[in-house]
């Protein structure tokens, strides 16, 4: 059984949602995102989302497009992520699941890129620009490495696409709660729990949520109905207004002690 896969059993066993934090490698530095992934790791984290920079991140809302032009400034592309990997597998065995768009790993080469994540200790891929019916090479390419890839749900998948995103999908299928870009909300959809409820009915995977969950209220919310919890802008929020300040892994540490109410 995968990491990711023992992830979500765990949280299951224990009657709670899986908690996955949200990352932008490189921001504020490499050093710095290595600290606070060991952070996250040590602080309720099930599972940790790396972000790889990217300088057209289309799905992303405005929190998470600065950190990402942050962390291209600092000097930090797919290389530099795996090698944030590499420390944090060193010292961890949280699973890791690097959230891309499909340019970084294609300019790469997919079978370079799927070697050397897996020899960095990546445990899943999410191509967020990767539509699953052109993923086929790619998916096999990973899983020939023991990577796991992972696809996307929305609000508007019907149920034909959702058999496909299933099948394609490692160890759960990622539910975007909202259409349009990730970023900070007052409020998650209504029909959130319906749609969680199909996408298991169909694809028999776990689901996690994501986009726009930043308040203990929505994880609370989430945890009623889906077996996973994404939470990504609400904490590099923290780490924009913090800076490479000495407290920012304790900062970012309360953040989630808050979401999670621990």
């Amino acid at each position: 059984m995968s990491r990711i896969q023992q992830a979500f059993d765990r949280a299951g066993r224990e009657r709670r949602v899986a908690f996955i934090p949200y990352l932008t490698a490189g921001d504020p530095s490499a050093a710095r995102t290595v600290e606070l992934v060991l952070t996250l790791c040590g602080c309720g984290a099930d599972l940790v989302e790396l972000g790889v920079p990217f300088s057209d991140p289309l799905a992303d809302g405005e929190i998470n497009q600065r950190a990402a032009q942050r962390a291209l400034a600092s000097g930090t592309h797919l290389d530099g992520v795996l090698q944030i990997a590499a420390q944090v597998r060193g010292k961890s065995g949280t699973p890791l699941l690097l959230f891309s768009y499909f340019n970084p790993i294609l300019r790469m080469g997919v079978q370079e890129f799927s070697r050397r994540a897996a020899d960095s200790g990546i445990d899943g891929v999410l191509v967020t620009d990767l539509p699953v019916e052109e993923g086929r090479e790619y998916r096999s390419i990973l899983e020939a490495e023991g990577l796991e890839p992972i696809f996307l749900a929305a609000p508007t998948t019907g149920a034909e696409r959702l058999q496909e995103v299933g099948k394609a999908s490692g160890g759960f299928v990622y539910y975007v709660s909202r259409p349009g870009v990730t970023g900070e909300r007052d409020s998650l959809p209504e029909e959130a729990r319906g749609k969680v409820k199909e996408i298991r009915r169909i694809t028999g995977k776990k689901v996690a949520v994501g986009f726009g969950i930043s308040r203990r209220e929505h994880v609370t919310q989430v945890a009623s109905f889906a077996d996973g919890v994404v939470v990504g802008s609400a904490l590099v929020r923290v780490v924009e207004e913090t800076g490479d300040r000495p407290d920012l892994a304790s900062r970012v540490e309360r953040k989630v002690r808050e979401l999670l109410g621990t």
